[in-house]
Protein backbone atom coordinates (compact mmCIF):
# COMPACT_ATOMS: atom_id res chain seq x y z
CA UNK A 1 0.00 0.00 0.00
CA UNK A 2 1.06 3.94 -0.87
CA UNK A 3 0.70 6.21 0.67
CA UNK A 4 0.77 10.46 -0.53
CA UNK A 5 1.13 12.93 2.34
CA UNK A 6 0.54 16.72 1.02
CA UNK A 7 1.01 19.61 3.24
CA UNK A 8 -2.04 21.72 2.73
CA UNK A 9 -1.57 25.36 1.49
CA UNK A 10 1.92 24.82 2.36
CA UNK A 11 3.71 28.32 2.34
CA UNK A 12 0.82 29.79 3.74
CA UNK A 13 0.56 27.22 6.64
CA UNK A 14 4.49 27.51 7.38
CA UNK A 15 3.94 31.27 8.10
CA UNK A 16 0.51 30.35 10.39
CA UNK A 17 3.16 27.91 12.42
CA UNK A 18 4.84 31.17 13.69
CA UNK A 19 2.30 34.07 13.16
CA UNK A 20 -1.18 32.18 14.65
CA UNK A 21 -2.80 35.46 14.67
CA UNK A 22 -3.46 34.79 11.00
CA UNK A 23 -4.99 31.30 11.31
CA UNK A 24 -9.02 31.51 9.42
CA UNK A 25 -7.86 34.91 7.27
CA UNK A 26 -7.01 35.23 4.30
CA UNK A 27 -3.45 34.76 3.80
CA UNK A 28 -1.40 35.05 0.39
CA UNK A 29 2.09 34.08 -0.35
CA UNK A 30 4.36 35.89 -3.34
CA UNK A 31 6.93 34.40 -5.56
CA UNK A 32 10.57 36.15 -6.03
CA UNK A 33 10.42 39.78 -6.47
CA UNK A 34 6.99 39.73 -4.87
CA UNK A 35 5.58 39.28 -8.42
CA UNK A 36 2.50 36.65 -8.33
CA UNK A 37 0.51 34.92 -6.10
CA UNK A 38 2.07 31.30 -5.45
CA UNK A 39 -0.13 29.62 -2.54
CA UNK A 40 -3.43 30.88 -1.14
CA UNK A 41 -5.04 30.49 2.58
CA UNK A 42 -8.88 28.88 1.38
CA UNK A 43 -9.78 32.20 2.91
CA UNK A 44 -8.21 33.79 0.08
CA UNK A 45 -9.63 31.33 -1.97
CA UNK A 46 -13.06 31.83 -1.58
CA UNK A 47 -12.38 35.57 -2.25
CA UNK A 48 -11.13 34.44 -5.88
CA UNK A 49 -7.56 35.54 -5.57
CA UNK A 50 -6.59 33.29 -8.34
CA UNK A 51 -3.22 31.69 -8.45
CA UNK A 52 -0.49 33.00 -10.25
CA UNK A 53 -1.92 36.52 -10.19
CA UNK A 54 0.12 39.32 -10.30
CA UNK A 55 0.34 41.40 -6.98
CA UNK A 56 -0.34 44.68 -8.36
CA UNK A 57 -3.60 43.35 -9.75
CA UNK A 58 -5.30 42.77 -6.49
CA UNK A 59 -3.84 45.84 -4.80
CA UNK A 60 -7.43 46.38 -4.24
CA UNK A 61 -8.87 43.44 -3.15
CA UNK A 62 -5.96 43.13 -0.43
CA UNK A 63 -6.87 46.29 1.08
CA UNK A 64 -10.66 45.67 0.68
CA UNK A 65 -10.24 42.32 2.41
CA UNK A 66 -7.35 42.58 4.65
CA UNK A 67 -5.56 40.13 3.20
CA UNK A 68 -1.93 38.91 4.52
CA UNK A 69 0.78 39.16 2.36
CA UNK A 70 4.21 37.74 2.81
CA UNK A 71 7.23 37.15 0.56
CA UNK A 72 8.67 33.64 0.15
CA UNK A 73 10.41 32.82 3.11
CA UNK A 74 12.18 29.64 1.49
CA UNK A 75 14.85 28.70 4.11
CA UNK A 76 12.05 28.51 6.82
CA UNK A 77 9.53 26.54 4.26
CA UNK A 78 13.13 24.06 3.52
CA UNK A 79 13.10 23.45 7.10
CA UNK A 80 9.95 22.54 8.06
CA UNK A 81 9.60 20.47 4.94
CA UNK A 82 12.73 18.67 6.06
CA UNK A 83 10.97 18.30 9.89
CA UNK A 84 7.72 16.88 8.09
CA UNK A 85 9.65 14.44 6.05
CA UNK A 86 11.54 13.33 9.04
CA UNK A 87 8.15 12.42 10.99
CA UNK A 88 6.91 10.67 8.62
CA UNK A 89 10.07 8.22 8.11
CA UNK A 90 8.83 6.82 11.85
CA UNK A 91 5.94 5.30 10.10
CA UNK A 92 8.18 3.32 7.55
CA UNK A 93 11.82 4.02 6.24
CA UNK A 94 10.51 3.87 2.57
CA UNK A 95 9.88 7.26 1.87
CA UNK A 96 10.10 9.04 -1.70
CA UNK A 97 10.60 13.24 -1.14
CA UNK A 98 8.48 13.64 -4.09
CA UNK A 99 8.42 17.42 -3.55
CA UNK A 100 9.00 20.12 -0.93
CA UNK A 101 5.40 19.44 0.60
CA UNK A 102 4.47 15.81 -0.73
CA UNK A 103 5.96 12.32 -0.16
CA UNK A 104 5.36 9.36 -0.66
CA UNK A 105 5.46 6.07 1.41
CA UNK A 106 5.32 3.01 1.20
CA UNK A 107 3.83 0.61 3.65
CA UNK A 108 4.48 -2.64 1.65
CA UNK A 109 7.31 -3.82 4.37
CA UNK A 110 5.93 -2.83 7.52
CA UNK A 111 2.98 -4.72 9.75
CA UNK A 112 0.14 -1.85 9.15
CA UNK A 113 -3.17 -3.13 8.10
CA UNK A 114 -5.01 -0.58 9.24
CA UNK A 115 -4.49 2.51 6.96
CA UNK A 116 -7.12 5.24 8.19
CA UNK A 117 -5.90 5.01 12.03
CA UNK A 118 -2.26 5.06 10.81
CA UNK A 119 -3.12 8.02 8.62
CA UNK A 120 -5.03 9.94 11.18
CA UNK A 121 -2.17 9.07 13.80
CA UNK A 122 0.66 10.30 11.05
CA UNK A 123 -1.62 13.85 10.55
CA UNK A 124 -1.93 14.46 14.05
CA UNK A 125 1.29 13.90 14.77
CA UNK A 126 2.89 15.84 11.79
CA UNK A 127 0.47 18.51 13.29
CA UNK A 128 1.66 18.44 17.00
CA UNK A 129 5.15 18.41 16.29
CA UNK A 130 5.95 20.55 13.34
CA UNK A 131 2.48 22.62 13.37
CA UNK A 132 1.74 21.65 9.60
CA UNK A 133 -2.03 20.59 8.45
CA UNK A 134 -2.14 17.52 5.70
CA UNK A 135 -3.86 15.17 3.94
CA UNK A 136 -3.39 11.76 3.45
CA UNK A 137 -4.32 9.10 0.70
CA UNK A 138 -3.57 5.49 0.53
CA UNK A 139 -4.40 3.10 -2.29
CA UNK A 140 -2.30 0.00 -4.26
CA UNK A 141 -0.47 2.20 -6.31
CA UNK A 142 1.26 5.63 -6.56
CA UNK A 143 -1.06 7.12 -9.02
CA UNK A 144 -4.45 6.05 -7.01
CA UNK A 145 -2.83 7.44 -3.64
CA UNK A 146 -2.78 10.61 -6.03
CA UNK A 147 -6.11 9.97 -6.60
CA UNK A 148 -7.34 9.11 -2.38
CA UNK A 149 -5.40 12.58 -1.50
CA UNK A 150 -7.26 14.32 -3.63
CA UNK A 151 -10.60 13.46 -2.48
CA UNK A 152 -9.32 13.30 1.42
CA UNK A 153 -8.25 17.42 0.40
CA UNK A 154 -11.86 17.68 -0.75
CA UNK A 155 -14.24 16.47 1.34
CA UNK A 156 -12.05 16.84 4.86
CA UNK A 157 -15.06 16.99 6.76
CA UNK A 158 -16.12 13.58 5.97
CA UNK A 159 -12.79 12.24 5.51
CA UNK A 160 -10.86 13.86 8.66
CA UNK A 161 -7.64 14.28 6.15
CA UNK A 162 -7.39 10.91 5.52
CA UNK A 163 -8.77 8.58 2.71
CA UNK A 164 -7.86 4.81 1.82
CA UNK A 165 -8.59 3.43 -1.65
CA UNK A 166 -8.54 -0.40 -0.56
CA UNK A 167 -11.43 -1.59 -3.10
CA UNK A 168 -12.03 -1.97 -6.12
CA UNK A 169 -15.57 -0.36 -5.40
CA UNK A 170 -13.98 2.73 -4.20
CA UNK A 171 -11.42 2.91 -7.24
CA UNK A 172 -13.99 3.35 -9.59
CA UNK A 173 -15.69 5.19 -8.15
CA UNK A 174 -13.16 7.54 -7.40
CA UNK A 175 -11.73 7.39 -10.73
CA UNK A 176 -15.05 8.22 -12.22
CA UNK A 177 -15.17 11.68 -9.71
CA UNK A 178 -12.01 12.62 -10.96
CA UNK A 179 -11.31 14.94 -13.95
CA UNK A 180 -8.90 14.07 -16.53
CA UNK A 181 -6.93 16.72 -16.12
CA UNK A 182 -6.23 15.81 -12.08
CA UNK A 183 -4.92 13.29 -13.24
CA UNK A 184 -1.23 12.44 -11.82
CA UNK A 185 0.90 13.73 -15.37
CA UNK A 186 -1.93 15.12 -17.81
CA UNK A 187 -0.72 18.77 -18.16
CA UNK A 188 -3.05 21.53 -20.17
CA UNK A 189 -2.19 20.47 -23.86
CA UNK A 190 -2.50 16.69 -22.92
CA UNK A 191 -6.04 17.61 -21.27
CA UNK A 192 -6.93 19.32 -24.66
CA UNK A 193 -6.26 15.90 -26.80
CA UNK A 194 -8.23 13.70 -24.27
CA UNK A 195 -11.26 15.99 -24.56
CA UNK A 196 -11.10 16.02 -28.30
CA UNK A 197 -11.45 11.72 -27.99
CA UNK A 198 -13.51 11.79 -25.41
CA UNK A 199 -11.71 10.99 -22.80
CA UNK A 200 -13.16 13.46 -19.53
CA UNK A 201 -12.52 11.27 -16.64
CA UNK A 202 -9.78 9.24 -15.10
CA UNK A 203 -12.13 6.03 -15.58
CA UNK A 204 -12.66 6.95 -19.34
CA UNK A 205 -8.47 6.80 -19.60
CA UNK A 206 -8.92 3.14 -18.16
CA UNK A 207 -11.33 1.88 -20.71
CA UNK A 208 -10.20 -1.16 -22.72
CA UNK A 209 -10.84 0.98 -26.45
CA UNK A 210 -8.94 3.87 -25.40
CA UNK A 211 -5.40 2.26 -25.32
CA UNK A 212 -4.30 2.83 -28.49
CA UNK A 213 -5.11 6.57 -28.44
CA UNK A 214 -3.33 7.15 -24.79
CA UNK A 215 -0.16 4.57 -26.31
CA UNK A 216 -0.31 6.80 -29.36
CA UNK A 217 -0.30 10.24 -27.41
CA UNK A 218 2.09 9.49 -24.40
CA UNK A 219 4.00 6.37 -24.92
CA UNK A 220 4.71 4.17 -22.50
CA UNK A 221 4.22 6.92 -19.83
CA UNK A 222 0.48 6.37 -20.73
CA UNK A 223 0.92 2.81 -20.31
CA UNK A 224 2.27 2.55 -17.58
CA UNK A 225 -0.38 5.23 -15.61
CA UNK A 226 -3.06 3.93 -17.32
CA UNK A 227 -2.01 0.40 -15.34
CA UNK A 228 -1.61 2.48 -11.98
CA UNK A 229 -4.96 3.85 -12.39
CA UNK A 230 -6.10 0.28 -13.24
CA UNK A 231 -4.58 -1.09 -9.72
CA UNK A 232 -1.24 -2.82 -10.79
CA UNK A 233 1.84 -1.26 -9.40
CA UNK A 234 4.41 -0.31 -11.80
CA UNK A 235 6.32 2.66 -10.41
CA UNK A 236 8.08 2.27 -7.59
CA UNK A 237 9.55 4.93 -5.27
CA UNK A 238 12.70 7.27 -6.00
CA UNK A 239 14.79 7.64 -2.98
CA UNK A 240 17.60 9.43 -5.07
CA UNK A 241 16.43 11.69 -7.89
CA UNK A 242 17.89 11.49 -10.78
CA UNK A 243 21.00 13.79 -11.73
CA UNK A 244 19.79 17.09 -13.73
CA UNK A 245 20.82 16.99 -17.45
CA UNK A 246 20.71 21.02 -16.94
CA UNK A 247 20.91 23.40 -13.91
CA UNK A 248 19.23 26.56 -14.69
CA UNK A 249 19.59 30.07 -12.01
CA UNK A 250 17.92 32.82 -13.46
CA UNK A 251 17.09 35.67 -11.44
CA UNK A 252 14.58 39.19 -12.12
CA UNK A 253 17.08 41.81 -10.36
CA UNK A 254 16.09 44.15 -7.29
CA UNK A 255 15.84 47.23 -9.70
CA UNK A 256 17.50 47.35 -12.83
CA UNK A 257 20.70 47.32 -13.81
CA UNK A 258 22.40 49.49 -15.70
CA UNK A 259 26.55 48.87 -14.94
CA UNK A 260 28.54 46.38 -16.02
CA UNK A 261 30.20 45.83 -12.53
CA UNK A 262 26.82 45.03 -11.01
CA UNK A 263 26.05 42.86 -13.87
CA UNK A 264 29.23 40.68 -13.46
CA UNK A 265 28.12 40.40 -9.79
CA UNK A 266 24.88 38.64 -10.03
CA UNK A 267 26.40 36.44 -12.94
CA UNK A 268 28.94 35.67 -11.14
CA UNK A 269 26.94 34.51 -8.00
CA UNK A 270 24.49 32.73 -10.20
CA UNK A 271 27.28 30.57 -11.31
CA UNK A 272 28.41 29.99 -8.24
CA UNK A 273 25.29 28.71 -6.78
CA UNK A 274 24.90 26.62 -10.17
CA UNK A 275 28.35 25.32 -9.21
CA UNK A 276 27.08 24.25 -5.96
CA UNK A 277 24.25 22.26 -7.27
CA UNK A 278 26.24 20.91 -9.96
CA UNK A 279 28.96 19.56 -7.18
CA UNK A 280 25.88 18.42 -4.71
CA UNK A 281 24.82 15.90 -7.54
CA UNK A 282 28.19 14.88 -8.48
CA UNK A 283 28.73 15.93 -11.65
CA UNK A 284 30.75 18.05 -13.97
CA UNK A 285 29.51 19.93 -16.80
CA UNK A 286 31.49 21.17 -20.18
CA UNK A 287 29.12 23.87 -21.48
CA UNK A 288 27.77 27.04 -20.09
CA UNK A 289 24.76 29.38 -21.37
CA UNK A 290 24.54 32.97 -20.41
CA UNK A 291 21.04 34.49 -20.72
CA UNK A 292 20.35 38.40 -20.00
CA UNK A 293 17.10 40.34 -20.76
CA UNK A 294 17.04 44.11 -21.60
CA UNK A 295 14.35 46.04 -20.22
CA UNK A 296 11.89 45.64 -22.77
CA UNK A 297 9.74 48.83 -22.38
CA UNK A 298 12.54 50.70 -22.97
CA UNK A 299 13.90 48.28 -25.69
CA UNK A 300 10.86 48.77 -27.72
CA UNK A 301 10.52 47.10 -31.13
CA UNK A 302 13.99 45.94 -30.67
CA UNK A 303 15.30 42.59 -29.46
CA UNK A 304 15.58 42.22 -25.90
CA UNK A 305 16.28 38.73 -24.66
CA UNK A 306 20.03 37.89 -25.39
CA UNK A 307 21.73 34.20 -24.62
CA UNK A 308 25.58 33.01 -25.65
CA UNK A 309 27.08 29.67 -25.23
CA UNK A 310 30.43 28.52 -24.38
CA UNK A 311 32.26 25.36 -24.43
CA UNK A 312 34.75 24.56 -21.76
CA UNK A 313 37.31 22.60 -22.85
CA UNK A 314 37.34 20.12 -19.96
CA UNK A 315 35.04 18.86 -17.33
CA UNK A 316 34.45 21.11 -14.12
CA UNK A 317 32.29 21.38 -10.99
CA UNK A 318 34.22 24.49 -10.11
CA UNK A 319 32.55 27.26 -8.79
CA UNK A 320 35.82 29.39 -10.10
CA UNK A 321 36.18 28.28 -13.53
CA UNK A 322 32.22 28.63 -14.02
CA UNK A 323 31.83 31.61 -12.51
CA UNK A 324 35.35 33.70 -14.78
CA UNK A 325 33.70 31.74 -17.90
CA UNK A 326 30.54 33.79 -17.15
CA UNK A 327 31.94 36.73 -16.81
CA UNK A 328 33.61 36.84 -19.89
CA UNK A 329 30.77 36.10 -21.44
CA UNK A 330 28.82 39.35 -19.80
CA UNK A 331 31.73 41.13 -21.14
CA UNK A 332 31.06 40.59 -24.63
CA UNK A 333 27.40 40.80 -24.21
CA UNK A 334 27.00 44.09 -22.02
CA UNK A 335 26.15 46.92 -23.96
CA UNK A 336 26.75 50.52 -22.06
CA UNK A 337 23.71 52.29 -22.09
CA UNK A 338 20.97 49.53 -21.63
CA UNK A 339 19.02 48.57 -18.52
CA UNK A 340 18.87 44.80 -17.73
CA UNK A 341 16.21 43.56 -15.62
CA UNK A 342 16.85 39.84 -15.47
CA UNK A 343 19.99 37.41 -15.58
CA UNK A 344 20.50 33.71 -15.78
CA UNK A 345 22.78 30.70 -15.84
CA UNK A 346 22.19 27.22 -17.70
CA UNK A 347 24.94 24.48 -17.37
CA UNK A 348 25.00 21.90 -19.87
CA UNK A 349 26.64 18.97 -21.01
CA UNK A 350 26.40 17.50 -17.64
CA UNK A 351 28.09 13.91 -16.96
CA UNK A 352 28.83 12.30 -13.77
CA UNK A 353 31.91 13.38 -11.83
CA UNK A 354 33.53 10.00 -11.67
CA UNK A 355 33.44 9.66 -15.89
CA UNK A 356 35.33 12.82 -16.46
CA UNK A 357 38.03 12.67 -18.95
CA UNK A 358 40.94 14.75 -18.92
CA UNK A 359 42.59 16.83 -21.56
CA UNK A 360 45.82 16.26 -22.45
CA UNK A 361 46.62 20.12 -23.89
CA UNK A 362 44.50 21.91 -20.78
CA UNK A 363 43.38 21.03 -17.70
CA UNK A 364 41.81 22.75 -14.83
CA UNK A 365 43.98 23.87 -11.39
CA UNK A 366 43.64 20.85 -9.33
CA UNK A 367 43.70 23.32 -6.27
CA UNK A 368 40.19 24.11 -7.31
CA UNK A 369 38.99 20.24 -6.24
CA UNK A 370 40.31 21.04 -2.40
CA UNK A 371 39.21 24.65 -2.07
CA UNK A 372 35.61 23.68 -3.70
CA UNK A 373 35.09 21.13 -0.83
CA UNK A 374 36.02 23.55 1.68
CA UNK A 375 33.87 26.21 0.52
CA UNK A 376 30.64 23.09 0.40
CA UNK A 377 31.88 21.54 3.74
CA UNK A 378 31.74 25.63 5.41
CA UNK A 379 28.47 26.22 4.08
CA UNK A 380 26.89 22.47 4.94
CA UNK A 381 28.01 22.89 8.38
CA UNK A 382 26.91 26.67 8.65
CA UNK A 383 24.08 27.09 6.15
CA UNK A 384 25.55 30.05 5.08
CA UNK A 385 27.94 31.15 2.15
CA UNK A 386 30.53 32.26 4.51
CA UNK A 387 33.21 31.81 2.00
CA UNK A 388 32.25 33.50 -1.44
CA UNK A 389 34.42 34.69 -4.89
CA UNK A 390 36.04 37.88 -4.67
CA UNK A 391 33.69 39.28 -7.45
CA UNK A 392 30.36 38.39 -4.84
CA UNK A 393 28.86 40.50 -3.03
CA UNK A 394 29.58 39.79 0.72
CA UNK A 395 26.25 40.14 2.20
CA UNK A 396 23.37 38.70 0.20
CA UNK A 397 23.29 36.04 -2.36
CA UNK A 398 19.97 36.89 -4.12
CA UNK A 399 19.05 40.51 -4.30
CA UNK A 400 15.31 40.42 -4.57
CA UNK A 401 12.52 42.22 -3.73
CA UNK A 402 11.58 40.87 -0.70
CA UNK A 403 8.70 43.82 1.12
CA UNK A 404 6.62 41.14 2.90
CA UNK A 405 9.39 38.60 4.38
CA UNK A 406 8.74 37.07 7.42
CA UNK A 407 11.43 35.71 9.95
CA UNK A 408 14.02 32.79 9.48
CA UNK A 409 12.74 31.11 12.88
CA UNK A 410 13.92 27.62 12.81
CA UNK A 411 17.27 28.69 10.50
CA UNK A 412 18.65 31.94 11.99
CA UNK A 413 19.40 32.50 15.84
CA UNK A 414 18.82 36.06 15.48
CA UNK A 415 15.37 35.68 14.68
CA UNK A 416 14.32 32.81 17.05
CA UNK A 417 10.92 33.14 18.42
CA UNK A 418 10.56 35.42 21.20
CA UNK A 419 8.12 34.68 23.77
CA UNK A 420 7.67 37.59 26.61
CA UNK A 421 6.75 36.77 30.07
Amino acid sequence: MFALVDCNNFYVSCERVFQPQFKKKPVVVLSNNDGCVISRSDEAKALGIAMGVPEFKIRNEIMEHQIAVFSSNYALYGDLSKRVMDVLADFTPDIENYSIDEAFLNFKNTNTTNFEACGLQMKQRVQKWVGLPVCIGFAETKALSKVANKIAKKFQDRTGGVYVIDTDEKRIKALKWTKIGDVWGIGYQLVKKMKAFGIVTAYDFTKPHNVDFIIRTMGVIGKRLRAELLGQSVLELEHQPEAKKNITITRTFEKPITSLNELKERVSTFASVAAEKLRLQKSCCNAIVLYLRKDQYKAGNERYNFTKYESIPFATQSSITLSTTAVKMVEKLFEAGQTYTKAGIIISEIIPQDQKQFNLFVEENPKHEKLMKVMDDIRMKTGERKIRLGNQDLQRTWKMKQNFLSKKYTTDITELLEVKC
